[in-house]
């Protein structure tokens, strides 16, 4: 095949029963984006990207990580290099990603962005920043002709409980034809171990909720507003971000203890820590569920592993990894909780640590209760895992103990606006293990038995879940 069509009709498709159900079932759906981190602001101002540094590179640690990798000095990720100069390291880069997903996925989103096929790296970097950085300039591809090109139906933002959500009310007043909505994640309501950072947050919660918060009952009492308050916009989804599940004993009288030495400015021991979380992931658990809302967890990060670029740079620039921790006990524990007070709202949960792809997906199984298909649901391969082999086992897992037909399919868990491709590598992975599985006569070539699971999976599930409309 001539390397400038690299990326073709029937990429990642290698039978004849892939092929057939990518292009006549998966590739006619529209696209819902359950759980993103795409900045509201920059969709309310239909953000008009300059070049394709902005739009491509621009807070990308997956490409930061390859650029480190490869000898590239921090100047060219995150420092001060001009825009072109850093695209022309991460192009000098992509030669050197031969077999890691950034490969796929560079050309993938060039061909879909942009009609370009040329193979990305030295030679052709000046080539392809001109034709790019002039079809940037066109409503197409401006923040929301972006979601119109993609057929996003609908897709919901990360947000802050403190967030004043005006950029969602823009976007709502605005007649776009994607639906917008918020996704509240209050994990630093769980930071007592960070004081310094949580009572900043609290004076931010105040300002938003109404409510002074001098104590944990205070805390609650403007968690429970604010959460009203998202749901009038039309959230019906949170997201919280944990290493691990917290599931340990403690009452009320000692959280609020751990909750008033926090705010002294005492940071919680690690054990207080833990209980003090526990408590309070008890108490939102019930709050979406008297809602009908889904809870995400997304668990098995090892976050901010290197201390001095952690001191240079922030967190979220590319040095997390994946974390061994226990998960099972403590998740069970969790979930049984809510569920024996019948407050276990819809979850998903999203493992990092590929090894313990059976531990949750037979996890989800203990608390089915028959009230929705698939109430509880292994998500989707997320941050190292949502690439071709990880989606695999992910799927896989999800197939050998738990049901494939009722899965929500790909989220892109991304804050870059040319991440939608995503969704079209998750569907020709999908496609083709299940073509193999016809192929090799272990799954009938019934397409009319077939063809709805793909077509489900990639948009229709998800949206009787979330119980959004069309």
């Amino acid at each position: 095949m001539h390397p400038r069509t690299f990326i073709h009709d029937d990429f990642l498709l290698s039978t004849h029963a892939a092929r057939r159900l990518y292009h006549e079932f998966a590739e006619p759906e529209p696209i819902l984006d359950y759980h993103c981190h795409l900045s509201p602001r920059d969709i309310a101002e239909n953000r008009q990207f300059k070049n394709l540094f902005e739009i491509w590179l621009e807070g990308d640690h997956y490409k930061w990580r390859a650029m480190r990798a490869n000898g590239v000095p921090e100047r060219f990720c995150t420092g001060d290099a001009t825009p072109l100069e850093k695209f022309k390291a991460w192009a000098a880069t992509v030669p050197h990603t031969l077999r890691n997903p950034l490969y796929h996925w560079t050309h993938l989103e060039l061909s879909r962005y942009f009609g370009i096929t040329e193979l990305l790296d030295e030679s052709s970097a000046e080539r392809i920043w001109n034709e790019a950085n002039e079809q940037l300039a066109t409503p197409e591809l401006s923040a929301k002709g972006i979601l119109k090109k993609f057929r996003v139906t609908t897709l919901c933002t990360t947000d802050d409980p403190s967030d004043d959500l005006t950029h969602h009310d823009a976007i709502n007043a605005s007649g776009l034809g994607t639906r917008v909505l918020p996704a509240f994640r209050p994990d630093p309501a769980l930071a007592v171990n960070r004081p310094e950072f949580f009572t900043a947050w609290l004076g931010r919660l105040e300002d938003a909720s109404g409510v002074t918060i001098g104590s944990l009952a205070a805390l609650l009492d403007a968690l429970r507003k604010r959460r009203d308050f998202f749901h009038e916009r039309g959230c019906r989804l949170s997201d919280h971000g944990l290493d691990r599940c917290y599931a340990d004993a403690c009452s009320e009288s000692e959280a609020g203890a751990i909750f008033d030495s926090a705010l002294s400015g005492k940071p919680a021991s690690s054990a207080d820590h833990a209980r003090y979380a526990s408590f309070v992931m008890l108490f939102l658990g019930r709050l979406y569920a008297e809602k009908g809302w889904t809870m995400q967890l997304h668990l098995g990060a090892l976050r901010n592993n290197n201390t001095r670029l952690l001191r240079h740079l922030g967190p979220d620039t590319g040095f997390d990894s994946i974390g061994d921790f226990p998960q099972a006990q403590a998740l069970a524990a969790f979930l049984d909780r809510l569920d024996t007070e019948n407050s276990l709202p819809k979850t998903i949960l999203y493992n990092l640590n590929p090894a313990d792809n059976y531990a949750f997906a037979t996890m989800v199984g203990n608390f089915q209760d028959g009230s929705i298909p698939g109430k509880v649901q292994l998500g989707s391969g997320w941050w190292f895992l949502d690439q071709k082999e990880a989606m695999e086992w992910q799927l896989n897992a999800l197939s050998n103990i738990a049901l494939l037909s009722r899965f929500v399919g790909m989220v892109t868990d991304s804050r870059s606006f040319v991440s939608y491709p995503r969704h079209e590598y998750f569907r020709r992975v999908l496609c083709n293990l299940i073509g193999r599985d016809i192929e090799a006569g272990e799954l009938p070539g019934d397409y009319t038995l077939i063809g709805p699971l793909v077509r489900n999976i990639c948009h229709e599930n998800a949206r009787q879940y979330f119980g959004f409309s069309r």
